[in-house]
């Protein structure tokens, strides 16, 4: 185990180093930087694919994910999770709040229900970590990463809890890399985003259905729509235009069996919360038609230039630098504005680039807490059962899967996530998981099931594997100084070393 002193010279030796890091060799640069980028870092499987095929062939293959079959193994534990089966209509049959009795709701029903509805968040967290291990599909999880951060949903608030594996499984995975306007309609359809952006309260002032909590505008999801999904902050809309946007979503919102109104997955539209009068809305007259004006406005704003602007530097950001370079994101709008909105196309362009491919961007990334855990899971080789330790060294760090708050997702840039005290946690991760400490071979524990007792003093104890370090050296590009703190290191700590540098924070 590494000591306080260990620790504290390894986060020296991080915060010292993390500002930059010397070239590589070019033909191996490009192939991990590829892997640190449109995947969640080098396994030695993506490595020898990307050997074999090129670089090229292997980002066209990643681009078009169906002509990736995922191994029968990683299908058969997917299969094994019976809530990620179920749509949003059954997860909440079944999982959902107890009907009220004659005297109100019983508070202690209601929250057993909750525990035992655990289980969903546990197993659309245990699906996303068992496909960004191990799925050859690398791209699509990462993109499924980026997506999800930017149409972001809260899982703990109210019932979001049951849909947050649904929602992740039909309106962001399917459209990944299509066509943006599709994405859009799913996202802005499924009970999650409705229920958490309050939209299923939306309500037309003085219509047949305002009552109880519908009996006014809400303009949360109408806003965020434009500020953050679509147009951005700087996307040229007025409060006008809120205002607008909140009057076409009246009645658009979650479907409840009592009022009889055809459910799409938990979708309906309810005419009678509608606002029918005619709308102004970002300079265009939208009449008062019912669900086919939301249809329209959806139109309107997948197709603007500041949709393009806002998404393109958003992806720029993401793939090549915190602060991306103007001529690039200028090239992305082009492709974006021209291609009706594929993110496939747009995603084509950008690793084509020499910005993406410029030896001056390779390493420029800090890692969030995701992609630092995976990257480092998937570089050891390790085989994961127990998705615990991972999750919750994910929520010590700062980034609970499912847990963002706020509307905005988690931010991928080095600002948010670079200091002293994550970095120390990092290194405590790094050494646990090197020196094989973390039970990640162990059953997975149940949704309520306390983390195990440290065994009694008198049983044997069986001496942790450590990871080998040599696998890594091979796998990784490792900098002259990184590989000298590794080698003067005692075996044991070498792995742990290797996965606490500068080297492996960055991507």
């Amino acid at each position: 185990m590494m000591g306080r002193d260990g620790i504290l010279g390894a986060l020296l030796f991080v915060m010292t180093a993390c500002a930059g890091l010397p070239a590589i060799a070019e033909d191996r640069r490009l192939e991990i930087h590829v892997l640190n980028r449109l995947a969640f870092g080098p396994d030695a499987e993506s490595l020898n694919a990307i050997r074999q095929e090129g670089v090229d062939r292997w980002i066209d293959r990643q681009l078009h994910p169906a002509s990736l079959p995922e191994p029968a193994a990683l299908a058969a534990r997917l299969d094994r999770l019976e809530t990620q089966k179920w749509d949003a209509v059954q997860l909440f049959e079944r999982y959902g709040p107890p009907r009220r009795g004659p005297g109100g709701p019983d508070p202690e029903a209601a929250k057993a229900a909750r525990r035992r509805a655990g289980i969903i968040v546990q197993e659309a967290s245990m699906a996303r970590l068992m496909r960004a291990i191990e799925s050859p599909r690398q791209l699509q999880e990462v993109m499924v990463d980026f997506w999800f951060n930017h149409f972001n949903v809260f899982a703990p608030k109210g019932l979001d809890h049951l849909w947050i594996g649904d929602y992740e499984n039909r309106a962001i995975r399917p459209f990944a890399l299509g066509r943006f306007r599709d994405l859009l309609e799913a996202t802005a359809r499924h009970p999650a985003m409705l229920f958490y952006l309050d939209n299923w309260q939306n309500t037309a002032p003085g219509s047949p259905g305002a009552k109880g909590r519908e009996a006014g505008l809400n303009e949360n999801y109408a806003r965020e729509l434009m500020e953050l999904h679509t147009l951005g902050v700087e996307g040229g809309y007025t409060q006008d235009d809120v205002v607008a946007l909140a009057r076409i979503l009246t009645g658009w919102g979650i479907a409840r069996p009592q009022e009889g109104l055809p459910s799409d997955n938990g979708f309906a539209f309810d005419p009678n919360r509608h606002d029918f009068g005619d709308k102004l809305f970002l300079g265009r007259t939208i009449p008062g038609e019912g669900a086919g004006e939301v249809e329209r406005a959806l139109d309107l704003l997948a197709r603007s230039p500041a949709t393009a602007r806002h998404l393109s530097f958003a992806l720029a950001q993401y793939f090549v630098a915190d602060s991306p370079p103007p001529a690039l994101v200028a090239r992305l709008v082009t492709r974006w504005l021209k291609s009706d909105g594929d993110v496939r196309a747009v995603l084509k362009t950008l690793f084509a680039s020499p910005e993406f491919r410029s030896p001056a961007v390779s390493e420029g990334k800090f890692k969030t807490p995701f992609q630092y855990v995976v990257s480092a899971v998937r570089a050891g080789g390790t085989t994961v059962t127990n998705y615990r330790p991972l999750l919750g060294t994910m929520a010590r760090l700062g980034q609970p899967l499912y847990g963002c708050l706020t509307p905005d997702g988690y931010k991928n840039t080095r600002d948010a996530w670079l200091n002293p005290d994550a970095l120390s946690l990092r290194i405590g991760f790094a050494t646990a998981l090197g020196s094989g400490r973390l039970p990640l071979d162990k059953p997975m524990p149940a949704v309520d099931e306390a983390p195990p007792p440290p065994p009694a003093a008198a049983m044997p104890m069986v001496p942790p594997t450590p990871l080998d370090s040599g696998r890594l050296e091979a796998l990784l590009e490792l900098s002259a100084k990184t590989r000298a703190t590794a080698d003067a290191a005692a075996p044991p700590l070498k792995a742990a070393l290797i996965l606490g540098s500068p080297d492996f924070m960055t991507r």
